[in-house]
């Protein structure tokens, strides 16, 4: 089978397309030939060795995939031959066939194509926990999304609005603004040609934003803690603004306000039962159109730098899928 191989951290160019042995699964296992793989911002971080998970080399990066059972382990009853499925795997998923626990797969429905799926889990399963069991979101409140046309930043826009809030998307570009604004916020705010603060202040109105959802970090946080009212909290996503920001602590005092992390690896393989509800989840929503599931584009397999490039140059509105 064909692989996609990081022998050594660097950029995304070192990748290689290697051969390897077909996989064999052990003990509740199941070997699935992949059809897409998803791509997320935490691929170009893995590969260069400045993500908090860190795989021995070689490694395959990629953490989600769709495609279909091909092969199962001992004991395994509760997946057939031929079966639909899509599944998480943290990384190692950019491959021709790769080994599953079956706790990590959820069952696709018929009328659900594999490069959807594959989109799916990590990016909405992110927002869907930032907003829901982390953020506790409420409907009527206010929610600003940073980094609103990526693809994490998409998904809680979209989750965000299912969920009966106002939501405000933040992003550098009219391009971008315009692009969430069309999957549903409800105002748009510049940040390379308008004040964060103020602006979201203004939106905020005297009572101030409820929340905020911020995978960008660098120096759009601070501004954006500063909009927050009472018992406000502002969901800790990511940095992809590259610059890990250092908040004064006493704003949280003098706010009355909570800074929240959100981390989605260790809530999805602690909990197998939440992962796979949650996948089942996303993927009814995607079936009954409240969540678009945008793929912004697709690549070939042996095209994964190319693909982990245009994530990396913050040029992706949605997601970026590998097809095999």
């Amino acid at each position: 089978m064909k692989a996609v191989m990081c022998e050594q951290h660097g950029p995304a160019e070192q990748l290689r397309i290697v051969e390897l042995p077909d996989p064999r699964p052990g003990a509740g296992e199941v070997r699935v030939k992949v059809r897409a793989v998803g791509l997320n911002f935490f691929d170009t971080l893995i590969i260069r060795d400045k993500y908090q998970v860190k795989p021995e080399l070689p490694f395959s990066p990629g953490a989600e995939f769709s495609g279909e059972v091909e092969e199962l382990g001992p004991g395994v009853s509760d997946f057939a031959l031929g079966d639909r499925v899509c599944g998480y795997v943290t990384y190692g998923a950019a491959r021709e066939k790769i080994i599953a626990a079956t706790s990590l797969l959820a069952r696709m429905p018929d009328d659900l194509d594999f490069v959807t799926a594959a989109g799916l889990t990590v990016t909405y399963g992110t927002s869907l926990y930032a907003l829901r069991e982390r953020g506790e979101l409420k409907a009527g409140e206010t929610l600003a999304v940073l980094g609103a046309s990526g693809g994490v930043g998409l998904a809680a826009v979209e989750l965000g609005k299912a969920m009966g809030a106002r939501v405000i998307a933040c992003a550098s570009s009219q391009e971008k603004l315009d692009f969430a604004r069309a999957h549903g916020a409800d105002e748009g705010l510049n940040y390379s040609t308008q004040d964060l603060k103020a602006g979201l202040k203004a939106f905020g109105g005297g009572k101030g934003l409820d929340m905020v959802f911020d995978p960008v970090g660098g120096p759009y946080a601070e501004p954006a803690l500063r909009a927050l009212g009472s018992l406000g909290r502002y969901l800790v996503v990511g940095f992809a603004a590259g610059e890990i920001p250092r908040i004064p602590l006493n704003l949280l005092l003098l706010k009355n306000c909570d800074a929240r992390g959100v981390v989605f690896g260790p809530q999805a393989r602690n909990n197998p039962l939440w992962l796979k509800e949650t996948a089942e989840l996303l993927m009814a929503y995607a079936r009954e159109k409240k969540i678009s599931a945008h793929v912004d584009s697709t690549f070939p397999l042996e095209e994964c730098a190319a693909a982990l490039g245009e994530i990396a140059g913050r040029r992706v509105k949605g997601k970026v899928v590998l097809t095999v």
